[in-house]
């Protein structure tokens, strides 16, 4: 294997690794650091663009691999046509062995350099995907007023605010509570008012019996 073509290898074994440690299962908080260094990293962001560049030539690589796998297929074809015809001495021996060589080679580095290619996709839509739903938590938090970012009197700001929603609810609950406060108090009222006007409608009776006596 060739000096550009071991880089490539390289470069496929740490996509692979990086895959992986995509994948792993971490906290929220500790996933949130990681993944906001790497998005506001200068250094990140140098090292990104010459990836770009780099893949540009794996691109080229794999055009080429695969320029060379058509052309050994030809060969084959034609080695394959000409043993039919009775020249077997054309098919055989070290010719052959060499067209078979060239062939797996090629494939080799096609099947490479189109994996490296395809792996580097999965990994940037991968990434972009985490990004996006650890986004979505933080709105989700947010507006729901558990965000440890989110102060009281962001919660009682102008609508559209994060927390608003959440300072809203609580507001309605105290509103709710004072209602059922006020309705058990009426209640009380209402029964004491009660038990007043049977009591001074007693003494109205009882006053009346003692003047028709």
């Amino acid at each position: 294997m060739t000096l550009y073509y071991t880089l490539v290898f390289g470069l496929l074994m740490a996509e692979m690794g990086m895959f992986m440690l995509l994948l792993v299962p971490l906290p929220f908080n500790i996933k949130r650091r990681i993944f906001t260094f790497i998005s506001e990293s200068p250094l990140i962001a140098k090292l990104q663009y010459w990836m770009k560049i780099t893949f540009v030539f794996i691109l080229i690589l794999f055009v080429d691999s695969l320029n060379r796998v058509y052309r050994v297929q030809l060969e084959v074809m034609a080695a394959h046509e000409q043993g039919l015809k009775g020249n077997a001495a054309a098919v055989m021996g070290s010719e052959r062995l060499e067209v078979q060589a060239r062939k797996f080679y090629s494939q080799r580095n096609m099947y490479l350099c189109g994996f490296t290619l395809f792996l580097s996709l999965i990994l940037n839509r991968t990434y972009v995907m985490i990004l996006e739903v650890m986004r979505l938590e933080d709105k989700l938090k947010a507006y729901e007023g558990t965000s440890k970012n989110t102060k009281e009197s962001e919660k009682l700001a102008v609508a559209g605010k994060p927390g608003e929603i959440a300072a809203l609810k609580e507001k309605l609950e105290k509103k709710d509570q004072d209602l059922q406060n006020l309705k058990k108090q009426a209640e009380q009222l209402n029964k004491a008012y009660n038990e007043l006007s049977d009591k001074y409608a007693a003494t109205q009776v009882d006053g009346e019996s003692r003047k028709s006596r």
